[in-house]
This record gives C-alpha cells, structure tokens and sequence, in this order.
C-alpha cells in the first residue's frame, strides 16, 4: 500500500469516526422544530463529506497515470515527421466564435496557424456571419465557414462543419484560446492507439479571473481549474473517465460520426460527447501539460453567468442519452466518476442549509446539534484537521484547503438558482461569456451579485447580535451550554467573515482594456532616438517586469535614473534574449518614482508586421510557457486576504497591473502584484 492509499484510510478512518459521533450524540431531537433542522444540517453535512470523499477515493485507486504512453507517443509521432511525414494524420483545427471581438478571435488564429505540425488546417466556424471575419480568414489563409441557422449553440456550429472536413483528427479551441506551437506535436502522436477517441489537455487562462483579481490575489490564490486539471482529471485517467472539457482537445473524426457528431441535447456538449466516445467503446487520454490559454471572464458577472451555464449544462447530461446512469457501455467506477462530476454541482445546496445554522440558532434559538467539549476534541477537530493537510497534498499543491471555499461563496447564489431551475427544468439558454470591453460590467456591481449577499450578510449580523445579547437563551428555546453557544457565535463570524469577502468581490476593478499583461524579467537597453555618432546616443541598462502586447513596465536603479526618459518621450528599446530580438519604438507613457529608482510604462510605437508576430509568438506561443504554480500556505494567503480587505483597490492600470506569470517565474517584487 502506497503513501497516498495510506493518507485516504486514515481520512476515512477518521471520517468515519466524526460521522459515528455526528448522528449518535450530536442530534437535537428536544422539539418538532429542532428535529427538522437537525436532520437538516445531517443530511446536508453527509452530502458534503461523501463528495469531498469520492475524490480522495479517486486518488486511491489503483491505474495508470498514462505518462509512459504520453513520451512513447511523442517519440513516435518525432520518429514518423523525420522518416515518414506523409504517413501523419491530416488534423482539422476548428475555431468556433459567436461575438467574440475581432481582436481576439485573430490571437486565436494566428496561434492555430503557428502550430508545429506539417499537415493541419485551420478552420473559422463563424455563428454570427460576421463580414470582417469572413475578410480576417481570407487574409490570414484560415478556411471559413457560417451556417444559415444558429441552432444547438455550439454543438451546432461545431456538427455543421463534420460534413466539410476530410480530416482524420479534429482539434477544437475556443475563438479566445492561443494554443502553444507544439500543441499537435504532443497530442497527434496518442492516436497510434485505433482506441484512442479523444485526447484532453488543461484549459488555463492568460489573465487573472475576477475573483483574483478584484481581491488583488494573483500570488495567494489559485485559480479554481488548476484543482480540476491537476488533481481530478488525472484521477479519471486512471479511472478512464477523463472529461472531454470543450476546448484545447483533439479528437478521432469517424469515432465522433459513430456516436452521432457533438450532443445537442445540452450547454455542456463536451462532457456528453466525451461520455458517449468512452460508452462506445473508445479511450479518453488526458495529456497534463499546459499547450494553451484562453481569457478568462472580465467581469465578476460574466464568470457567474460562465460558472452558471456550466452547472446547468453538466446536469442537463442526466436529462440526454449520455446519462451515466443508464448509457449502456460503462464499467460501474466509471458511472460513479461521471456521476459525481454531475452532482458535484449540486453540492452547493447543502452549502446554503449550513449557512443558515446560526442564522436559524439567532432568530429561533433553536440550536440543531447539541456539542460536548470532549467530541470535539476527539472527533471533529481530528477530522477536520484530517482534510486541512490532506488535500493540499493529494491535490500536487494545485489549491489550498481553504481559499478554495472563495469561489464557492461568491458564487453560491447565482449558482444555487441555476441548479434548482434546472432540476425543475426550466435550465437557462445557452449564452456567451463576454470577451470585450463593450459587453463587461460598468464600474459598480451588479444588483442580482450583491443584494443577495448583502441581505445575508445583514441577517448573519443580527442573528450573530441577538445570540450574543440573550446569552443564547431567547424565549422558549432549548438551554444552550456555553461552549455550544461560544462555537456558534465562531461559525457565524466564519460565516459573516465569508459573505463579507463575497461582497467585496463584487467591485469590479476599473480596467482601461482587456489584454493579458504578463510578469517576467527581461533585460533589455534603452536608449534615445537620434542621428548623434557613436558613443553620443544616451542609453541605459533595464529590466522589463511586465510585458504585454501593447506595452512593457520596466525598472532602472537610483544610478541609472535619466533626465531623457521623460513622458512622451520616444525611445528604441533592445532585446537580445527571450526571443525578441532588435530594437523596438516605445513612448514613456508613465514614471513612477520609488525607492532605489524609478519605474517607467511604456506603449509600443508603430510595430511593422514581423514585429507584432515575434510579440505574439513570444507571449502566447511559447513551449512551457504557462507555469505550474504551488498554492501557497493557507494562513500566508488568508493574512493577504485580511490585508487586502483592508484596502482600497486602485485601477487595474500602470504599476498596478493585475499579472500571471509565465516561464514558471514569479512576479518579480510585491509591486508586480499591484
């Protein structure tokens, strides 16, 4: 029995043990009332533990994690491209948009059309018969294609263009996603197994969500996918359940015809698809590298309506002929794992009665578990202790244990109505997450976020205030011992703490554009424009910080400081390392004064097109270039998480910028953090 095996028994074991001492000695049975939200919070309490379980038991199981097939696979497909080119299999790479801004959507083909692999198409599957993406195509040499009926959102779009395509493989990206040069290079060569049906990469994003960013938290918490992509999705490689995630995958053409081409039935085509691949009798390969990113939503409403749509959609599957539960073709553990996956989403219903504990205790004085210091002590702190070490570590340090539970917060109300909708049946329609400016929230949040959060928040308050000033003893409630009445006040502060940072995140930071900045260290000469000789040019040793496709921030040192370098000054920028190499037009657009030297932004000049391709091949397109970061201590993270609560947030703007890094390198000094 491996280390891993050996952590989830003693979780289960202690598990085990708090559960025992949960429904034999903690139950409330004095009244009709305390009854029914005693049995309550159980039920929702033993719905959370068995779903945080099934992971660790995920973990557990014995298989293969595919890395001996992944390298054989490289080797092959390096073999066939020196010896045998023409035997590779021809790909389609097919570009879905619907509204995304022009911008973007180039970013996405250039990408696509940069890829390293000598036999692939580039395909547009434009759901908005947009004129200039029609002309981009053409320009850029891509294939375009618009359909005359926008049925079926995606999978529509995506069904449409099968008929078109010769192709043995098909690689989808979404029309804001970049994939990495050597994309197909390391996905193609997994087909040589006829079995192979579908090959899933991670899905990352170049800038920070708003969560994050709002809370000036790029360094101290991790964004919620890197947990699923590196922790869950491996667990279904071994279990052969890897979710088919909607973009940055390749997949076999004819096996897609065999099941019918995308589902329509549902938001979420992609894990039905994947489904009805594997019940067919083909394998889901999960790749663990990074080869693309995409952007994520720019406003805290935006990503509710994402995390909305993807709730609705995973649990549409039930109502489609992909139903885990009934598809014929699936072993029993894999049923489990795409169920879980499936009401996974359901989770944050049990959630929401846990929130209302100490709201019921305040306002009722009916308290619905009765609490001895000694359970605790023996039983729930061992457990919950237990989970803290636990998952951090079986999750390759992908999340923490607790910052997590700020996504779940946030987004608990707007998430909890789309899950009840679509169980009722009634699901929303299919709608895009917005990528431009013109279709983000303004500067103030959203009334359906925050209200919700505030009249929560306020009852919290009142009930916490109410238990305090009656000692827990309100009029024909059930006597309260004191160290049951001590920890209900603690889980209400918990609780109220939470809400609080759930409002906060509700302001979205003022932001001037929507391009990715990135941190990173680059040295690099500035110098002045000019006629002057040899020797008369002022020039100055930097190094950029942050760099972007419109500008780059960098430092000088006290002794470097100029009196040249001044706002709207025009100036050459050198670069001889990184992959941008020559010299580069920029205008100082700000100075920022610090101690030790001075900080300076500027904008790129006027960029020929070899210029702007080299930029964009360096930010997006790079091998290894998205990190896989460490989720820092938990108690570091909440202290920052304090802290900026605390402040005011200045725009997202010059020295301030909200930044992931690249390369694996971290932001260089706490300013690169905003």
């Amino acid at each position: 029995m491996n280390t891993r095996s050996l952590a989830v028994g003693l979780s289960a074991v202690l598990a085990l043990h708090y559960l025992i001492w949960r429904i034999g000695s903690t139950l409330n049975l004095s009244s009709t009332a305390a009854t029914a939200l005693s049995l309550a919070m159980l039920v929702a309490e033993l719905l959370l533990v068995a779903s945080a379980f099934l992971q660790l038991l995920f973990s557990a199981l014995p298989g293969s994690d595919g890395q001996a097939e992944i390298q054989a696979a490289a080797v092959s497909l390096a073999d066939d491209r020196r010896h045998n080119p023409r035997s590779l299999p021809r790909v389609a790479v097919l570009v879905p948009s619907c509204g995304e801004p022009l911008e973007v959507v180039e970013r996405s083909l250039r990408g696509c059309l940069g890829l390293d692999y000598p036999s692939h198409e580039v395909w547009l599957l434009d759901d908005r018969a947009r004129g200039e993406l029609e002309q981009l195509s053409a320009q850029l040499g891509c294939r375009y294609l618009a359909r005359p009926q926008r049925t079926h959102a995606k999978a529509g779009n995506l069904n449409h263009a099968l008929p078109q395509l010769q192709a043995e493989l098909l690689a989808v990206f979404d029309a804001d996603v970049v994939p990495s040069r050597n994309f197909l290079s390391r996905t193609v060569g997994l087909f040589r197994d006829p079995l192979v049906g579908f090959v899933q990469t991670p899905q990352t994003y170049m800038n920070a969500d708003p969560v994050m960013r709002n809370l000036r938290l790029e360094r101290w918490l991790m964004p919620d996918e890197e947990s699923f992509y590196r922790w869950i999705q491996p667990n279904r490689q071994r279990l052969g359940a890897v979710v088919c995630a909607g973009t940055s995958f390749v997949m076999r053409s004819d096996s897609l015809r065999q099941v019918g081409g995308f589902e329509t039935q549902t938001a979420s085509e992609d894990l039905a698809t994947g489904i009805r691949l594997i019940a067919a009798g083909y394998r889901g390969v999960y790749l663990p590298e990074k080869l693309s990113a995409g952007l994520a939503p720019f406003s805290l409403e935006a990503m509710a309506r994402q995390r909305s749509r993807w709730a609705s959609g995973t649990i549409q599957t039930l109502r489609t002929g992909a139903n885990p539960l009934t598809i014929a073709g699936l072993s029993p553990i894999q049923r489990l794992a795409f169920l879980e996956g499936i009401l996974h989403w359901c989770m944050v219903l049990p959630q929401l009665v846990l929130l209302l504990v100490p709201l019921s205790s305040g306002v009722f004085g009916i308290l619905p578990y009765k609490l001895d210091p000694q359970g605790l002590l023996t039983a729930a702190f061992p457990f919950y202790l237990s989970q803290l070490i636990v998952l951090p570590w079986l999750s390759g340090r992908s999340r923490g244990a607790l910052m997590p539970e700020l996504y779940r917060w946030v987004f608990a109300l707007p998430l909890a109505a789309s899950v009840v909708m679509t169980l009722l049946g009634r699901p929303k329609g299919f709608q895009v997450t917005p990528k431009s400016m013109s279709t983000m929230a303004g500067s103030g949040p959203k009334r359906q976020l925050l209200l919700p959060l505030l009249l929560l928040l306020g009852i919290q308050l009142a009930s916490m205030l109410n238990l305090a000033l009656h000692q827990g003893q309100l009029p024909g409630a059930v006597p309260w011992a004191g160290g049951t009445l001590l920890l209900t006040l603690i889980w209400g502060l918990i609780n109220s703490l939470l809400l609080a940072t759930a409002i906060r995140t509700c302001w979205d930071r003022k932001r001037f554009d929507t391009i990715p900045w990135f941190s990173l260290q680059l040295h690099a000469i500035l110098s002045e424009l000019g006629l002057k000789g040899p020797g008369q040019i002022k020039q100055v040793a930097v190094l950029i910080t942050t760099l972007s496709e419109s500008g780059c921030e960098l430092g000088l040192a006290e002794q470097a400081r100029s009196d040249w370098a001044i706002p709207g000054a025009v100036l050459e920028l050198s670069l001889t390392e990184g992959g941008l190499s020559g010299c580069w037009p920029v205008q100082v657009v700000r100075i920022q004064r610090r101690q030790g030297g001075q900080s300076l932004g500027l904008a790129w000049g006027a960029l020929d097109d070899r210029q702007r391709e080299q930029l964009q091949a360096f930010l997006y397109r790079r091998e290894k270039l998205w990190p896989m970061r460490l989720a820092p201590f938990d108690g570091l993270a909440l202290l920052a998480l304090g802290r900026r609560l605390l402040q005011q947030p200045g725009p997202d703007d010059w020295f301030q910028r909200s930044q992931l890094p690249v390369r694996g390198e971290e932001p260089a000094g706490p300013r690169a953090q905003g």
